[in-house]
């Protein structure tokens, strides 16, 4: 299968990617733009609004990314027998979810 993770690498079609990508860029804008505010003296609670923006925006990051890894390398392993593969799901759900 052309997304293989049995490298612990992923081939992702063109379409994630290029959701993925547009999702950080927003993100690093986002970014920027608390340092910009920053460096203008911004109100804190207006920045902090901004912090909080810039979290959800990483937590969906994320979720797509889990989603995306569930339905083709987790499926793809335990279709294959690798039980092993769900505990490797519980430990990174589990550093995700501090």
């Amino acid at each position: 299968m052309s997304d293989c993770c049995c490298e612990r690498t992923k081939h992702r079609d063109e379409n994630e990617y290029k959701d993925l990508m547009n999702r950080l860029r927003r993100i690093e804008g986002q970014v920027r733009g608390l340092q910009n505010m920053l460096e203008k003296d911004a109100y804190c609670p207006d920045i902090l609004v901004q912090v909080s923006a810039v979290n959800s925006a990483l937590n969906s990051f994320s979720r797509k990314l889990l989603a995306s890894h569930m339905k083709s390398c987790v499926a793809d392993d335990l279709r294959s027998g690798k039980e092993e593969t769900i505990d490797e799901l519980v430990e990174t759900l589990q550093k995700v979810m501090k």
